[in-house]
């Protein structure tokens, strides 16, 4: 996608892992890479930093580069004035935390491509996103831009220091005001967050949930999927039909829209309209795992199959499509494919003819194809004669039976065609998420080749994403790792650990998660309550976070919450439950005030207030897989279960009090605080269970 700069050479960019930065690499810009060596120059040169963030496939980042950083006017300017940087907001997210911080509060959004202008201490002085080449419709281009820069740091550069401090000092003091102070532990501190906390939330979400075309709230809509957890469980402690009905309407509408790709599986970025029509074209590894989740945990809470077939059809997608060759999941296809977004998904009419000969028109019945297109341009939102595959509702089983073979002649015919970048790093936080998925999908969908898949990644990660010291490491490209670690990294790995040891009830899965969340607690801690989002080693980059409130991804604080309450449970240990309950106390006002902001919390506070189940199954041979089995079916958000074997009793020691009778396995639940009698009836277990 890069233009050639004009010596024809390569910038320090081309030798970097990140596929986002080697888009610049020939860029005429004299791009460096994050760190200390491009500082030392700005001072050399005494000229400012302007850093640009974005990732691989950015729809707006490929605009602005194609506009200014492959313009060789633009480029000599910034080359004189400034020592460019790029940073691969994927790879280094705290970077992208701090300065996003620092946009939000200079001009009241954000998002990417992130600019900032950077004195020689990295405090930010101007930030904003996307600029264009030149001025135009209020917003100042490039090329006045820089020369404006120049002469405020020649003729103000006290000024500008100043103001960039007084930014980075409101932010320290902006993180203090939401928490930082000390806050006690324990049952004291969250004795305010109990059951009406959630069923306000729901309410919350009810009065943004869209009725007509499902998902919550207007266009741009993101299909958030952390929401369809939380309300689902929220709907399995009251038994309310009007939360089931704002999940299933969701869920129906985001599987019949054109956000999901009905011929190679798998969703896009987010709906451009209300009516999940338009998509914008980007696949996230992320959204596949999320998404993957929710339709699992919706099958088994309501046993409705398309639920099943769309999470089988996502989760199929990323094996096919995302599957790194070193183990892991890649990150992510990009929106463009030959520089036009949409080129490689989209369908034309005649084409459509041409491939499907007979059956052409009834498939263009069911799917929404016209023959002046459907698909509306973002920026123009005028046909163009393309059409996004859609559906009007759920396929009956005769339609689905039939369609079924030819949205698979459509999927040969695609894989032809150029396709978009592929954002091939593997990250260890997201294929935490993507494990959790294929972990859970395995057991609900009964799918072995899932949980095969699962354990794949996971050994892959514990083998090449962990350094010597035990601790982990953030990015792995091409054999090349980095020794960067956040605290999404540590609470999605252990999500993905703890639904593994679910799914296979494997010890040394349980043994792992233990690692991780010591580690996660040893590096990341914060003394009021939660964590860091970045180690207590890391590089020092202004005001440090602590946030619990969820966006495009669920948060790291309120994940780690509900996961250590998940690994109390299964150990025994109770440390872990009071650092949940810690992480509760310290934004639970933040939840009650904003609950539609923070649903992973209220996942974390849903377990916490149970009542929580217990399931341990002593014994062996298929006596003890059919209970076992038992344990595994259905939808049971608050109860874990348990193998009493020498492995699980390393970590759980409390389950080696648990025997068989009479030399037959024998199943034990519990419940709150007291236990029923063990039993070796499956059909008394059945019972007890339900």
């Amino acid at each position: 996608m890069a233009a050639s700069n004009a010596s024809g050479k390569a910038n320090r960019l081309a030798s970097e892992p990140s596929p986002y930065l080697r888009q610049h690499a020939h860029n005429p810009v004299d791009w460096w890479p994050w760190g200390e060596a491009a500082f030392a120059e700005a001072r050399r040169r005494d000229v400012p930093v302007f850093l640009s963030i974005g990732y691989a496939t950015c729809h707006w980042c490929h605009v602005m580069a194609h506009e200014s950083f492959e313009d060789d006017a633009v480029a000599q300017r910034m080359n004189e004035a400034f020592v460019s940087v790029k940073v691969d907001r994927e790879e280094r997210p705290d970077i992208d935390e701090t300065y996003m911080a620092v946009a939000m509060q200079m001009t009241g959004h954000g998002g990417w491509p992130l600019t900032a202008i950077l004195d020689h201490k990295k405090r930010a002085f101007f930030a904003g996103t996307y600029f264009p080449k030149e001025s135009r419709h209020g917003r100042i281009g490039m090329m006045e831009l820089v020369p404006r820069i120049t002469e405020a740091w020649q003729g103000k550069r006290a000024e500008l220091e100043a103001q960039a401090e007084h930014i980075l000092q409101h932010l320290r003091g902006e993180a203090h005001n939401h928490g930082d102070e000390e806050v006690a532990a324990s049952s004291a501190a969250t004795a305010d967050l109990e059951a009406p906390v959630l069923s306000e939330a729901v309410e919350a979400f009810s009065k943004r949930f869209d009725a007509k075309h499902g998902g919550f709230g207007g266009a741009p809509k993101f299909p958030s999927p952390h929401n369809i957890l939380f309300l689902l469980r929220a709907q399995h402690r009251t038994n309310d039909r009007k939360t089931l009905a704002m999940v299933s309407r969701t869920l129906h509408a985001m599987a019949d829209g054109g956000v999901h790709d009905h011929v190679g599986g798998g969703f896009h970025r987010y709906s451009t309209d209300r009516e999940w029509l338009l998509p914008h074209f980007e696949k996230m590894l992320y959204d596949q795992a999320m998404l993957a989740m929710a339709y699992t945990e919706a099958f088994q809470a309501t046993g409705e199959p398309r639920f099943a077939a769309v999470a089988r059809s996502t989760l199929d997608y990323v094996l096919r499509d995302l599957a790194d060759p070193a183990g892991g999941y890649r990150c992510a296809e990009d929106a463009d494919a030959e520089d036009e977004e949409g080129k490689y998904t989209v369908w034309s009419h005649a084409e459509l003819a041409t491939i499907l000969g007979k059956d052409a028109t009834r498939f263009a019945a069911l799917y929404g194809v016209q023959k002046e297109g459907n698909f509306h341009d973002e920026a123009t939102r005028r046909k163009n004669g393309a059409n996004i595959l859609h559906l009007s509702g759920p396929l009956s089983d005769r339609d689905e039976a039939w369609a079924a073979p030819l949205r698979a002649k459509l999927l040969a015919v695609r894989d032809r065609r150029v396709h978009p970048l592929l954002d091939d790093k593997v990250l260890t936080d997201w294929n935490g998420l993507a494990i959790a998925a294929f972990a859970k999908a395995g057991v609900a969908l009964r799918e072995p080749r899932y949980i095969d898949a699962a354990q794949r990644a996971a050994t892959f990660l514990g083998k090449t994403m962990r350094r010597p010291d035990g601790r982990l490491r953030h990015r792995f490209h091409h054999g090349k790792v980095d020794d960067h670690a956040f605290l999404d990294d540590h609470a999605y790995l252990l999500w993905a650990l703890l639904e593994l040891h679910q799914a296979t009830l494997d010890g040394t899965w349980l043994e792992r998660a233990v690692e991780v969340a010591t580690q996660m607690e040893t590096h990341f801690a914060h003394p009021g309550g939660g964590w860091w989002t970045t180690p207590h080693d890391g590089e020092a980059l202004g005001a440090r976070k602590r946030d619990a409130g969820d966006g495009a991804l669920p948060s790291g604080n309120a994940t780690a919450s509900w996961c250590l309450h998940r690994l109390a449970l299964l150990t025994g240990d109770t440390t872990w439950r009071d650092a949940a309950d810690r992480a509760l106390a310290a934004h639970g006002e933040q939840a009650r005030a904003f609950p539609h902001g923070f649903p992973t919390l209220l996942m974390a506070l849903d377990l916490a207030l149970g009542p929580t189940r217990e399931l341990v199954v002593a014994g062996s041979g298929s006596a003890a897989d059919a209970l076992l089995a038992l344990g595994q079916e259905g939808y049971r958000p608050r109860m874990v279960l348990l193998r009493a074997d020498a492995a699980t009793a390393k970590m759980a020691p409390w389950t080696s009090e648990h025997k068989p009778l009479a030399g037959k396995a024998a199943a034990y639940l519990c419940e709150g605080q007291s236990c029923k009698a063990p039993t070796t009836d499956a059909t008394v277990l059945r019972r007890l269970l339900e």
